[in-house]
């Protein structure tokens, strides 16, 4: 049951972004910034920790849980270290994904020839 709950969540929150770009003027660079927005309010009102309880890895693969980690980690930060913990904190959840996405990508630059 739980991997029709991960797939049936994933799939609504990707089938909304579909719904937004078709609908709206909308870029797609727009929907990912609005979605990781979303995640982080749905983090702000301790409402994303109880998607992932209920969805597991369908909630967490989305672009929408870039934002309650960002999100997690701030107020983690304020909770220890104050309002120096905003600053501090603020990578510490996603810094090994987003150093990963840039290793992927010098790789992808060195062995493939883009097109112009």
């Amino acid at each position: 049951m739980t991997y029709l709950y991960a797939f049936l969540i994933s799939g609504l929150i990707c089938l909304v972004a579909q719904i937004i770009y078709d609908s709206t003027r909308l870029t797609a660079g727009h929907i990912t910034s609005l979605f990781v927005v979303i995640g982080g309010a749905f983090e702000f009102f301790s409402l994303y920790d109880k998607l992932i309880e209920f969805a597991g890895a369908g909630a967490l693969l989305p672009i929408t849980s870039f934002g309650h980690s960002l999100t997690h980690s701030v107020i983690e930060g304020v909770k220890e270290k104050g309002l120096l913990g905003i600053f501090s904190n603020a990578l510490s959840l996603t810094s090994s994904g987003i150093s990963f996405a840039i290793f992927l990508a010098l790789l992808a630059a060195i062995f493939f020839k883009p097109r112009t």
